[in-house]
C-alpha cells in the first residue's frame, strides 16, 4: 500500500517540477538564450539579449514576484482567472516594451518578429480569458517548441517533448481543464507557426 502512495507521490512532485520548468517565463526565456546562441551568436546576439532581458524578462519575473508576494496572485502561475484580469493588464505593456525596444534598436527580423506575435498571443488570451482561463504554459511551450524546431530539429524535437509533459503536468495537478490545454496549445502552435513563416 505504501508503494502506491509512494508512487502518486513521486509523480505528483514530478508534474510539479515539469511544471515549474515548463512556467512560461523559464521556458520563453531558454528558448531565446537558445535562439539568440544557435542565430545571432555575436555582438548582435548579446544586444538582443540584454535588451529582451531589460524589457521583458526581468520587468515579468519582478511582477510575478511581487504580484505573489503581495497577496494579488495566488501563485507565480496566476492560476485563478480573476487573478489574470490583473495580470493581463499588467503583462501586455511589458511585452509591448519590448516590441518598441527591438525596433527602436533595429534587431533582426526574427526576434521583432517573435516579439509581435509574443504580444498579440498575450492580448488574445486577455480576452479569451473572459471566457476561460487558457494555459498560458501549454501555449508558450508549443509556441517555442516550434520556433525552436525550425531554428534547430534536434532541439525542437527535444522542446516538443517538454511541451507534451508541460501539457500532461497541468492536467494532472488540476490547473486546467481538456478544453483550456488545448485552446492554449493550438494558439501556441498558431502564434509559432506565424513566427517563423
Amino acid at each position: 500500500m505504501n508503494s502506491g502512495k509512494r508512487d502518486v507521490t513521486s509523480t505528483f512532485i514530478f508534474a510539479r517540477w515539469v511544471s515549474r520548468i515548463g512556467h512560461p517565463l523559464v521556458f520563453i526565456s531558454l528558448s531565446i538564450a537558445i535562439i539568440i546562441a544557435l542565430r545571432a551568436a555575436n555582438r548582435t546576439g548579446l544586444t538582443l539579449w540584454l535588451t529582451l532581458l531589460v524589457t521583458v524578462i526581468l520587468p515579468m519575473a519582478l511582477l510575478l514576484f511581487w504580484g505573489t508576494r503581495s497577496g494579488r496572485w495566488s501563485d507565480p502561475d496566476v492560476s485563478i482567472r480573476a487573478e489574470r484580469a490583473q495580470f493581463y493588464p499588467r503583462a501586455i505593456p511589458i511585452s509591448a516594451t519590448a516590441v518598441i525596444a527591438l525596433w527602436v534598436l533595429h534587431t533582426p527580423a526574427f526576434a521583432l518578429r517573435g516579439a509581435l506575435v509574443t504580444l498579440f498571443l498575450l492580448i488574445v488570451a486577455a480576452l479569451v480569458n473572459f471566457g476561460i482561463k487558457l494555459s498560458l504554459h501549454a501555449l508558450f511551450a508549443f509556441y517555442s517548441a516550434i520556433i525552436l524546431f525550425v531554428v534547430n530539429p534536434v532541439v525542437g524535437a527535444i522542446a516538443f517533448a517538454l511541451a507534451l509533459l508541460v501539457f500532461w503536468s497541468r492536467l494532472y495537478l488540476r490547473r486546467h481543464d481538456l478544453l483550456e490545454m488545448l485552446v492554449g496549445t493550438s494558439l501556441g502552435l498558431a502564434g509559432g507557426l506565424v513566427t517563423v513563416w
